[in-house]
């Protein structure tokens, strides 16, 4: 919702607490988000930086994704509000103020997210996640503990659900249903050395046998 005061907008958040680290969950139209938010590469800045260098490949792919694929990407992208930014916090803490600036947050988790958003053709809405008052130690710790705390689904379990996504190639499909049958059949040289959804010690994965 845009605000009377010059670059100023407010949006509806809930307040969130979890360990005494006070943060705010909204949602923030893109053409707001994309003005008001940057990344610092640690290859461009060593003293403070420790973002990845942004991926246009990744950015564009993630543009496509919501344009032609008609995707969703519901994960927050996760912001700390820097001083310009000048946040409040107004009525019972159910709606925050800010001003519309390029350094207002620093990207904590998202910069691909927030530039393939900007590059698709869609208006959308943005999850967000807020948090103030944040040290650049504090930062540093955030972007560390939510890139390593998160573990990525295995390829192999990805991989064995594609068929119920109805996203298996043609290829793919063969291969499935040769794995299947070595996996599955009482005569097969395979029987018991295959591991279709996970990785496993002395066993085939279904991604090590597609090649």
């Amino acid at each position: 919702m845009e605000n009377e005061k010059p670059n100023r907008v407010r949006y509806t958040a809930s307040n969130i607490t979890q360990n005494k680290k006070r943060f705010y969950s909204l949602s923030v139209p893109m053409e707001v988000l994309s003005k008001c938010c940057y990344a610092t590469p640690r290859e461009e800045d060593p003293i403070e930086g420790f973002q990845r260098v942004l991926d246009k490949k990744r950015a564009m792919q993630i543009a496509h994704y919501i344009d032609e694929e008609g995707g969703t990407i519901p994960s927050a992208v996760i912001l700390s509000a820097q001083e310009v930014a000048d946040v409040e916090v107004i009525g019972k803490g159910r709606t925050i103020e800010f001003t519309i600036n390029p350094k207002s947050f620093l990207i904590i988790d998202g910069q691909h997210r927030v530039y393939g958003f900007s590059l698709a053709k869609s208006t959308l809405r943005i999850p967000v996640i807020i948090y103030t008052g944040l040290t650049k130690k504090e930062e540093a710790i955030l972007f560390i503990d939510v890139n390593s705390k998160q573990k990525s689904v295995p390829t192999e379990l990805l991989l064995d659900i594609k068929r119920m996504a109805e996203r298996e190639g043609s290829v793919e499909q063969i291969l499935r249903d040769i794995f299947d049958t070595f996996d599955e059949s009482s005569d097969s040289i395979l029987l018991g050395k295959l591991s279709p959804r996970e990785k496993s010690k002395n066993k085939i994965s279904r991604v090590t046998f597609n090649g």
